[in-house]
Formats: C-alpha cells, sequence, structure tokens
C-alpha cells in the first residue's frame, strides 16, 4: 500500500492527478440518511435487484465510500479498492460510521491498472465503478482488467464520459490547467467553469418560478453534492472519453450482454452501462 500511496502522491504533486479523495471528504460533511437512502435506490433501480443479499460487490475507486455503503446496506458482502489515498479513508471511516469492525466489507488502497493486485481478489456477482476507469490515464486497459472480476452471469455497471469531440479535447486542456495551477489560484478557472456549466438551468428555474430547484434536486438522483460534482468534473484528470458504442461493442466481444442503459447523454456528463456476463453456450 506504501507504494501505491507515494505514487498517487507524486502524481498529485507533478500536477498529473487530481486530488479526487479530498473533494469527498468534504463532501461526507453533507452525508445523511437521505443521500444514502438514494444512493441505494438508484443502485436497486439499475441492476434490478430489490436485495443483493448473499451477493458479492466490489466497488472500484470508491470514493466517498457511498456506493460501498449502499451495497452493505442492500445485504452484499463489499470489497472496496481505490488509488487514491483520501479515497481509501473517506470509505474507512463511512465503514467505521455505519458497519464498524464488519468482516464483511474490506476496505483496500490499490490500482485497477495493477493486474498482480487484481487476480488474488476473484471475482464477483457485482463489479461496480461509477466515473473512475476514464481517469485512470489507461481507461482501455482499466476496462480490460476489470473483465476477470465478474462471475459468470455477474453484472458489470460502469459510468464513462461521453465523448463529444472538440469540446471534449478543450475540457481536457481546461482540467491540465487546473491541476497545474497553485491551489490558490485554481478558483480563477473553478468558478467561471461553474457559472457556465449552471447557469441555464438556474435561468429556467428562475423563469419557472422555481429558484435552483435543479440545483436543489440534484443529489435525488445519485445522492451525490451538485458543488462537489463540479470541483470534481473541473478537476477531474486523467480524463479520457468514449462514444457508447465503443463500450458497448467492446464488452460484447468479452462475453457481456448490456441489461440496462438509460437514455444516452449528448453532452460532457457519463453515459451508464449494465452489462451481465453471458455463460459460455455448451457444444451440442
Amino acid at each position: 500500500m506504501e507504494a501505491v500511496q507515494q505514487q498517487h502522491e507524486n502524481e498529485v504533486n507533478a500536477g498529473d492527478r487530481f486530488e479526487f479523495g479530498a473533494n469527498w471528504a468534504l463532501f461526507l460533511k453533507t452525508l445523511n440518511n437521505a443521500r444514502i437512502d438514494t444512493a441505494i435506490a438508484s443502485l436497486q433501480k439499475m441492476i434490478g435487484l430489490e436485495s443483493f443479499s448473499g451477493r458479492t460487490f466490489i466497488d472500484i475507486g470508491s470514493g466517498s465510500g457511498l456506493f460501498s455503503l449502499a451495497a452493505r446496506k442492500l445485504g452484499a458482502k463489499v470489497h472496496s479498492f481505490d488509488f487514491d489515498t483520501n479515497s481509501f479513508n473517506c470509505t474507512c471511516e463511512l465503514r467505521r460510521r455505519y458497519f464498524p469492525d464488519d468482516r464483511e466489507w474490506i476496505v483496500e488502497q490499490g490500482s485497477v491498472l495493477d493486474p498482480a493486485y487484481l487476480k488474488p481478489m476473484g471475482s464477483f456477482d457485482i463489479v461496480y465503478s461509477w466515473g473512475v476507469l476514464h481517469h485512470t490515464g489507461q481507461m482501455w486497459q482499466a476496462l480490460e482488467n476489470v473483465v476477470p472480476l465478474v462471475k459468470e452471469g455477474g453484472y458489470l455497471f460502469i459510468a464513462i464520459y461521453n465523448d463529444q469531440g472538440t469540446p471534449s479535447r478543450r475540457w481536457r486542456k481546461i482540467k491540465t490547467l487546473y491541476n497545474r495551477l497553485p491551489s490558490f489560484l485554481r478558483w480563477t478557472v473553478l468558478w467561471p467553469c461553474a457559472i457556465y456549466l449552471w447557469w441555464l438551468p438556474c435561468l429556467r428555474d428562475l423563469r419557472h418560478g422555481h429558484w435552483f430547484k435543479t440545483w436543489r434536486d440534484y443529489s435525488k438522483e445519485r445522492g451525490m453534492s451538485p458543488w462537489r460534482d463540479v470541483v470534481d468534473w473541473v478537476g477531474g484528470y486523467p480524463f479520457e472519453v468514449a462514444q457508447p458504442d465503443e463500450i458497448f461493442l467492446f464488452y460484447k466481444q468479452r462475453g457481456f450482454q448490456m441489461v440496462n442503459m438509460p437514455a444516452r447523454t449528448t453532452g460532457h456528463g457519463c453515459n451508464e452501462f449494465v452489462f451481465r456476463r453471458v455463460p459460455p453456450v455448451p457444444c451440442e
């Protein structure tokens, strides 16, 4: 774990990686039962299971630990890991708060790009990695590395940034600038981006007499914080993107079937995918 911590620290200091965990540590201050219930409901809806009892769940890039907590509350045996030191600490903190000394919830620091770390884990009924693999710096390798973690008949739930072409390349430059700036100057990038991202929804709300309604309702989808997600978006680097069809074809070629995908985004956000690993058809 010390080697992973040192690698993470080196990348942050070089301006090559955003401190996702520092952002999630601030998010935990706003975490409440309503946000947890929303996270639970979103897992149930996307995967199509009311209970995870008797199932194993791995959270790749656990971040705040919210969805690991949601899976544990649904009855799953949970394995969480994150490359980011503060994210690892956040997930440990949630386990301490809600499931102290729980042997059915393992939390580790590790990298999805390290096959030697992943191989001893075996496979899981539900593999979850929301908005993570595109921040590894080697997205397609990360997408490949999660394949053996999914049991036959198991589920893979991922979210990957939408490829917008030129706008995506522009955002990559903005994210690079943000991370290369001294911390006391990052607001010069963050605030203009926040205004750009939110002025239109806020204007629509104002026109309909619902001041900041979209902002206030934001947490109702996945239990997340709108401001923390703005910081995560602007700072989120490394940064890669993919077209939905690219992801679909990638996993189809590896024996997965799509079982759920909400409407594709046309903007800069994530496309969500739930796949199921199809057992091979026996020869007659």
